[in-house]
């Protein structure tokens, strides 16, 4: 399998990465299982997060035995140097290992102050000093805060949204880390599940050599498909670029990514969900929709009290209710020409 080296870090990874949020909806021989024919096929990096409740306990279970020849990254979304210690002790045991390669700052809504003892930039570098860390990262939905991380120099990799649909100020960040020789990994490749041309998808992203894309993985038909693309990566043809270039047009501006930091709703609107409803509905069997518990999910939409808690957390500083009230519309209209 083809190898990035993930700037000054010097490590290698397979140009296609294993995401594993998706792995904590399956259980854990299912996840055995996938993970190891991920591993045996020639997947050496792991991405992974304090937050994705039995993810690292998984990964774990599954790959314990070949540690050394992998390279994991994991998250902490702790906001001070004690608490990203205890999260990294609990992800260590979960892990199986005494070390992660990459511990990245998970999605902070600011950059700690590097000169405050009790940052989480301060337990950084205390993990590093104590050999639990190799190399200090960050992730983040926010391309000026990305951006600053890289700049700064204190951070080995940057973790960032790089899709077909992103933008050129967004891919922009890819030659920036150049610059810094910072590892540039792409959550949300698929931009979270609208997406769904996968040879497109995967050839867009693979004309940066530099980049190492997560591909999200739960079933073994999407792990077989991506080992296929990565084995035999299709050209990006103009036929590709005009259908990238339709779905960007379709989609640009204010679309939900489907990120999750809007959570939780005190109304318990499945946001990520029903912000891209009816753009889901177009690219999934439609039944799966329309039934009545969606319908009553969807319903909550109404609700919306107006506490402005998701345009507050969305990092991509989205009307988030006005986003809602328009699927809502959609969707009973939908229903009502059914």
């Amino acid at each position: 399998m083809r190898k990035v080296r993930l700037g000054r870090t010097n490590l290698m990874a397979s140009k296609t990465a294993f995401g594993a949020l998706p792995i904590q909806r399956i259980n854990m021989n299912d996840a055995k299982k996938l993970l190891r024919k991920a591993y045996n096929a020639g997947i050496n990096f792991f991405d992974t997060a304090r937050g994705y409740t039995d993810s690292e306990e998984k990964i774990g279970s599954a790959l314990h035995d070949v540690r050394h020849e992998m390279i994991i990254a994991t998250k902490s979304g702790a906001a001070d140097r004690t608490t990203l210690l205890q999260q990294l002790e609990t992800s260590l045991r979960n892990l199986r290992t005494d070390y992660v390669d990459i511990l990245q700052l998970h999605n902070p809504s600011r950059l700690p102050d590097a000169d405050d003892p009790e940052s989480s930039y301060a337990g950084l570098l205390e993990a590093q000093k104590k050999g639990m860390v190799r190399f200090l990262g960050l992730t983040s939905h926010m391309l000026k805060l990305a951006v600053e991380a890289v700049t700064s120099g204190k951070y080995d990799t940057i973790q960032f949204p790089l899709s077909a649909l992103s933008s050129k100020e967004e891919l922009e960040l890819i030659d920036i880390c150049k610059m810094h020789d910072a590892g540039v990994i792409a959550m949300k490749a698929l931009c979270g599940g609208l997406l769904t041309n996968i040879p497109a998808a995967f050839s867009f992203l693979n004309q940066f050599d530099t980049v190492v894309p997560i591909w999200g993985i739960q079933l073994e038909k999407e792990l077989d498909e991506f080992l296929s693309l990565d084995r035999d990566p299709p050209e990006l043809s103009q036929a590709m670029l005009s259908a990238i270039d339709n779905e960007r047009e379709r989609l640009s501006g204010d679309y939900c990514r489907g990120c999750g930091y809007c959570l939780p709703c005190p109304e318990e609107i499945p946001i990520p969900m029903a912000a891209r409803i009816t753009f889901l509905m177009q690219r999934a069997p439609t039944e799966i929709f329309i039934t009545r518990e969606w319908q009553e999910k969807i319903g909550r939409i109404e609700n919306c009290r107006m506490c402005e808690h998701c345009i507050q957390h969305c990092p991509y500083e989205l009307n988030v209710p006005a986003i809602l009230k328009k699927m809502h519309r959609e969707y009973q209209e939908y229903l009502v020409s059914r």
